[in-house]
């Protein structure tokens, strides 16, 4: 199945998937419900301000590309669903990749696994690599590696259910911008991305010394057999 989307389609496809997980009880969504995920500023890159009518449009041309329809509820209001997982038969893991990418573009590993946690936990980068691995064999593709960017250690990902994203290279060093820039300088997406890793680096922290203090004590047990 080819799929190619728009930028306002792939978000609110990512809005449908996302708010099906992380509020079950509040899915399908009403137009109202959708149009405040699209446009909400947490989790979204870009920040988008779309109205009814964008949000609208994208459901009928998802409708027509079976990824989105209208649902059948006792609601009086309309509600609108996702058919993803009808279309893809997706496991876990591999839609809440999906939907982190459709939702703020290329991503690395570690990013992916630190904001896809709300979705689906991943044990280590091990799965995360394993699902972005799955994704890129599918037939046709539904993930691409993007080539690394100079200066930076970890590659990114992106979804290939929207237009192949274009991999544009650094713009040119002037002779003010060679000089180093101080440390107040650091980009915002940096900062929140760090905040976000904290949790998850503190987890592997703790399990980290339960083990450490595990193999103490099999050590001191050891030891006493030959006292």
């Amino acid at each position: 199945m080819i799929v190619q989307l728009d930028a306002v389609e792939a978000r609110v496809l990512g809005a449908l998937v996302e708010k099906e997980i992380t509020t079950p009880e509040y899915y399908p969504l009403s137009l109202n419900a959708l149009l405040n995920a699209c446009n909400q500023k947490s989790n979204r890159d870009p920040v988008m301000e779309l109205d009814e009518a964008a949000v609208r449009s994208a459901l009928r041309t998802l409708d027509d590309k079976v990824l989105a329809r209208s649902a059948a509820t006792d609601s009086r209001v309309a509600k609108y669903e996702h058919q993803l997982q009808e279309a893809f038969n997706f496991t876990r893991p591999e839609i809440a990749v999906l939907c982190e990418l459709l939702l703020r573009g290329p991503q690395t590993p570690g990013e992916l696994r630190s904001r896809a946690s709300r979705l689906h936990p991943f044990e280590d980068l091990s799965v995360v690599h394993t699902t972005l691995d799955r994704l890129m064999r599918r037939d046709p593709p539904l993930v691409k590696l993007l080539a690394r960017q100079p200066g930076t250690k970890e590659a990114r990902y992106a979804q290939l259910l929207s237009a192949e994203p274009e991999e544009s290279s650094p713009p040119p060093i002037s002779d003010s911008a060679a000089a180093p820039a101080p440390a107040h300088s650091a980009p915002h997406d940096r900062i929140t991305h760090l905040e976000e890793e904290i949790p998850a680096l503190k987890s592997e922290i703790a399990v980290l010394k339960t083990e450490v203090a595990d193999l103490h004590r099999q050590l001191a047990a050891f030891r006493k057999q030959f006292e």
